[in-house]
């Protein structure tokens, strides 16, 4: 019913659920060109920074530097989101701070420009705190879990389809073209994005941050975010990390990368979508994370010992779908819960700490290649992922344990 007082109360509701459709669908495209924009060039990114000179330090610091941008961004943007009670001037900076990032891969052939460059992308993907609990306030609270799903969902096909033709771009038209091409759709999607409409919240008094602090505390809020970190730190040291570098040093070409963006994206894809939802009737949330990280801790193990780009490519089918149960679970868990209001303020806490996986994992594993060969950062890789699916098994176990206490609590009150 809130959904129809927002759209106006000259309208049915009927009218105003296919008004509410069409706002869904127009946003999910800004956020299709927005990580599309981004993604174009994440497939040769570790490749790229090496054919500039670097080393493998300096490359874990490139592909570092974008977690580490957004440990510093992303909770002050969602604090200042929820303070201001706006979230349209938040879409505007992450469009164009991707288009820019672009620009500075363009600057100049030394990998202190891929550097900056790879941090401006950091700040734009820094929005996506706004981008999600935007997207969240287009349905009731009790679908927040639907839209988290349709939200990866579209991320998961932009990146698909970015990542599928950037190989055969640098291999065709050389290493600038995929920043060339980035910086064109970023661009196109900020002048959609300035037709988006400001969304309607709630009215509230003025907040204070003491209101908000309270946020970071709440234990589920911190457990599922510091699965995240783990989540991501094995996402950044495989597919948009090291794992293109291994398919090079096999012998495969930078066009035939797109294959290997295939096998990860696409069953990463349908997980996503479907995979949480009915593993999770299986297995519950618990079971879903336990299998999901103990698989990515396989396949990412797996890695260095393939010989061809087709076992290669059978890792990563395995790995795409085993992190595509993990995602959409722990980005629903990180918003239940919590009231809208303060929901940036979550997200953003979420996503800065699950961000220092973006950032320490790849640098990490950047120092332990340049000591073990890549096959010292894959090894990082399987460990995080292992340590994740216990922690699953010992922390959502607790979390429902405390739920079903604090119930049997209220209960015995109540009588």
């Amino acid at each position: 019913m809130a959904a129809v007082e927002r759209l106006g109360d000259e309208i049915t509701p009927a009218e105003a659920r296919g008004r509410l459709g069409s706002s869904r669908f127009y946003f999910l495209g800004i956020v299709f060109l927005f990580w599309f924009s981004s993604y174009i060039y994440v497939p040769v990114l570790s490749p790229y920074v090496e054919h500039l000179g670097a080393s493998y330090v300096m490359v874990g610091a490139v592909l570092g530097v974008y977690g580490l941008m957004q440990i510093l961004f992303r909770l002050p943007i969602g604090i200042g989101s929820d303070m201001m009670n706006r979230r349209r001037p938040f879409i505007y900076l992450g469009l164009i701070a991707s288009g820019a990032s672009c620009l500075l891969f363009l600057a100049g052939a030394h990998p202190g420009w891929a550097l900056a460059a790879r941090a401006v992308s950091g700040i734009a993907a820094s929005a996506w705190v706004v981008y999600s609990v935007m997207f969240a306030g287009y349905f009731p609270k009790e679908e927040a879990g639907r839209a988290m799903g349709m939200l990866q969902f579209t991320t998961v096909i932009a990146q698909l389809t970015s990542m599928m033709i950037s190989g055969y771009m640098v291999e065709h038209w050389g290493w600038n073209t995929p920043f060339i091409v980035g910086g064109i759709v970023a661009a196109g999607a900020l002048l959609l994005a300035f037709r988006l409409p400001e969304q309607q919240l709630e009215k509230r008094n003025a907040i204070q941050l003491k209101d908000l602090a309270g946020v970071v505390k709440e234990p589920l809020l911190v457990r599922v975010s510091l699965l995240s970190v783990l989540a991501h730190c094995v996402l950044f040291i495989t597919m948009f990390g090291y794992t293109p570098n291994q398919a090079l040093y096999i012998g495969a070409s930078k066009e035939s990368l797109g294959w290997l963006t295939l096998a990860f994206m696409l069953p990463h894809a349908v997980a996503t979508l479907y995979g949480s939802r009915l593993f999770g009737r299986w297995l519950g949330d618990r079971g879903t994370l336990v299998l999901g990280f103990a698989g990515s801790a396989v396949f990412t193990l797996l890695i260095p010992s393939m010989p061809t780009l087709a076992a290669l490519c059978a890792t990563q089918i395995g790995n795409g779908f085993m992190q595509g149960l993990i995602f959409p679970l722990l980005l629903g868990k990180s918003v239940s819960g919590v009231a809208p209001f303060k929901r940036a303020t979550a997200m953003g806490f979420y996503q800065a700490v699950y961000a220092i996986g973006m950032s320490g994992g790849p640098f990490v594993a950047g120092w332990m290649s340049a000591g073990y060969g890549l096959r010292g950062g894959f090894w990082l890789g399987a460990v995080a992922a292992g340590l994740a699916a216990l922690l699953s098994w010992v922390w959502i176990r607790e979390a429902g344990a405390s739920g079903k206490q604090s119930r049997m609590k209220r209960q015995g009150a109540g009588r």
